[in-house]
């Protein structure tokens, strides 16, 4: 593998490192925003309804762990390349 090859490598997974800082930075925001809108909410009888945004924020938070898992381990995981060197090195 070459400079420009390692160098091309070392830029995905940058920019899959960056796109995941933002999404957790949205992640943050919007739920914050969505437990404002519940608690600010018309309530019965002074009690709030159940806390609906606990939705989003799991279904949003496991999409979320699997993109943190792509950008700072699934370059080093699940590789064809890693896979075949195992294989090769059982081998001999």
């Amino acid at each position: 593998m070459n400079n420009e090859q390692r160098d091309e490598q070392l830029w995905q997974i940058a920019k899959a490192r960056a796109s995941f800082k933002w999404g957790l930075l949205s992640y943050f925001v919007v739920n914050a925003f969505l437990v404002l809108i519940w608690f600010f909410s018309p309530s019965e009888n002074g009690r709030h309804h159940y806390f609906w945004p606990i939705w989003p924020i799991l279904g949003w938070g496991v999409g979320l762990a699997f993109h943190y898992f792509s950008a700072y381990h699934g370059n080093k995981f699940l590789t064809a390349a890693d896979e075949y060197e195992k294989l090769k090195n059982k081998k001999g």
